[in-house]
């Protein structure tokens, strides 16, 4: 088999398309990378970490000492921290492994609806998710999130092939890869499972006893996949690990079941009542101006796309293999638009990155079905409503940056409305004119999103909270930008004698914690974890420490709730003010903790 020409039985553009469009999408994802710079230095900082220490690797520590750890299960800074010991810290050795678990997201997307549907719809369903914002923009970034869709995006190809061989092995495939995932950014990755066991289930080869014992086998594995690592956590001696970032308890499952799971979806997590910032909740949340810029734009075709496939394999037998996958990319689909517009707790808009695998998917699955049945004119029909909803909906989202290239809407809705109708009353035998429609209204479709990556692969971010596409009047600024980066004098302040002391400085807040460390290359301690709430350390542990000459400065001035009444982090400040005398170094109060104040 020639590798530019591809197998035999597929047409001869087939294979070379593929190969455009991971190109293609290799170049968009790398262009201009380091602009990025460290992106979220939270993160940046704890691959740093990584890199001294491997205790620092393995539990995810925030700085090189292990004082505390980020406040997620660390699989995605893995990929990282490997990168960076093999090619040195920095902005590239950190983002480019996110690019290329995007291309491979891309690649899985394309083999999934190619073998159930043909190349053309794979070629379509890889276009629609490289060309979404926000996986244009998460996949350029050092969250959790580009580990976490590719993994499960592989987690359902192997399902449909599970349930297209009926071999157990392909579940234990899947249930490994959804387990690795939750290792990546925990429950979010259990979003799925519910679809694919449903799936398999219906829809498996072999008899249904024999279908729950491979659930049963998969379940096992996906235990054993995704807690493991827990398991370690919480029978290592607290005093040999990180203090576990994000709990009150010291524990891993806190985290898993409260601020960064459950507490998500009720709104209450560490510390008390966790306010949404993501807005009213419902079922148009994913349309509103957070969120639909980053991901909405082929929504409805979507679902227009999935309920005709539904109808037009209705009397497919029960173990039909593309009826399967409609199944579990509606499923997949369905539930996480659900959870992500119910959900009471904190919901970031780039979550929503999870949508861009079944949406393209169900794009490409849809797009290839209505191609074999151009000549009914049912079909033409759903072809026109999907197009005429899709890039309606386009000039709406574009309207909402009204100065932002105004023409792109109107050619956006003319163009799509003019398709729409032209396939719907071209008489059949204008097959060609009927084709040509099609192509463009498509083209069409895809040019809104297209449109806000190129904005976004354009634009240079950093922050807690990166946003893709031009700026809309939203509750959201563009980024919640990390702490300014500190001035080269205090740089220099804080790395005298640095390796004399296990931390060469201490502050309230993590994010501010994360820009000192990657601007000294030490370990910093960060006084509450993420947001300073944590309760570590207590003011007896922080004298103690202090008095065992292992913190050089403390650093005021830190941001976030931690300085709130009654907090360890508040507890510390005060005393520390009180009992050392500041310096002022670039604007900001700095305590020598070796030398007792007047």
């Amino acid at each position: 088999m020639d590798f530019v020409r591809g197998p035999a039985s597929d047409r001869a553009w087939a294979r070379p398309s593929l190969i455009a469009l991971l190109s293609t999408t290799l170049v968009l994802y790398l262009w201009g990378l380091d602009r990025n710079g460290w992106a979220d230095a939270y993160y940046s900082a704890a691959v740093q970490a990584g890199t001294k220490s491997w205790t620092a690797f393995f539990f995810g520590s925030l700085d090189a000492s292990s004082f505390i750890s980020v406040d997620k299960t660390p699989a995605f800074l893995w990929v990282m921290e490997i990168s960076a010991r093999i090619f040195g810290v920095n902005s590239g050795s950190i983002l480019v492994p996110q690019a290329l678990e995007g291309v491979a997201t891309v690649a899985l997307t394309y083999m999934l609806v190619r073998r159930w549907f043909g190349s053309g719809g794979a070629l379509v369903a890889g276009s629609v998710v490289a060309l979404t914002p926000v996986a244009a923009l998460m996949f350029r970034y050092n969250h959790p999130d580009a580990l976490l869709v590719l993994l499960v995006t592989a987690g359902a190809y192997a399902t449909l092939r599970a349930v297209d061989s009926g071999r157990t092995r392909w579940l234990i495939l899947a249930a490994a890869l959804i387990g690795t995932a939750f290792l990546a950014k925990m429950l979010e990755a259990f979003l799925i499972v519910p679809v694919l066991a449903a799936v398999y289930l219906v829809a498996g080869r072999p008899p249904t006893q024999q279908r729950i014992r491979q659930l049963v086998i998969a379940g096992i594995t996906l235990i054993v996949a995704s807690g493991w690592w827990v398991a370690v956590v919480e029978l290592w001696p607290s005093t040999g690990r990180p203090y576990v970032g994000g709990s009150q308890t010291n524990s891993i499952v806190d985290v898993i079941l409260g601020y960064e799971g459950f507490g998500r979806l009720t709104g209450v997590g560490a510390g008390g009542v966790v306010v949404s910032t993501s807005g009213p909740t419902g079922w148009g949340r994913m349309f509103t101006s957070d969120f639909g810029g980053q991901v909405s734009w082929l929504i409805p075709a979507a679902l227009i796309l999935l309920a005709a496939g539904l109808w037009f394999t209705r009397r497919a037998e029960r173990a039909d293999t593309g009826r399967a996958a409609l199944l579990l990319l509606g499923g997949w689909l369905v539930v996480s638009i659900a959870v992500f517009s119910f959900a009471q707790g904190i919901i970031h808009p780039y979550y929503t990155i999870a949508l861009a695998p079944p949406i393209g998917a169900l794009i490409g699955a849809g797009a290839s079905m209505l191609w074999r049945r151009r000549q009914q004119l049912s079909a033409r029909y759903i072809a026109s409503m999907a197009i005429a909803s899709t890039t309606g909906w386009s000039y709406g989202l574009l309207e909402r940056s009204s100065e932002w290239h105004p023409e792109l809407r109107a050619i956006v809705l003319i163009g799509g409305l003019a398709a729409a109708v032209v396939i719907v009353t071209a008489p059949a035998a204008w097959s060609r004119t009927i084709a040509a429609a099609g192509a463009a209204g498509l083209a069409l479709s895809i040019a809104g999103p297209a449109a806000y990556t190129i904005d976004t692969v354009s634009t240079a971010y950093n922050g807690a909270v990166p946003w893709a596409g031009p700026h809309v009047a939203s509750a959201y600024s563009r980024a919640f930008p990390n702490s300014a980066p500190p001035g080269s004098e205090l740089t220099s302040v804080l790395q005298k004698d640095g390796g004399r002391y296990q931390w060469v400085a201490a502050m309230v807040y993590s994010d501010a914690a994360a820009v000192y460390e990657l601007a000294t290359g030490d370990a910093v301690m960060a006084i509450g974890g993420f947001n300073g709430t944590d309760p570590v350390p207590t003011l007896a542990e922080f004298q103690k420490l202090v008095g065992e000459g292992k913190i050089h400065y403390f650093v005021a001035g830190g941001l976030g709730p931690g300085l709130a009444s009654g907090s360890p982090a508040l507890e510390i400040n005060t005393w520390v003010s009180q009992s050392f005398t500041a310096i002022v170094v670039d604007g900001v109060p700095v305590y020598d903790l070796t030398r007792a104040g007047s």
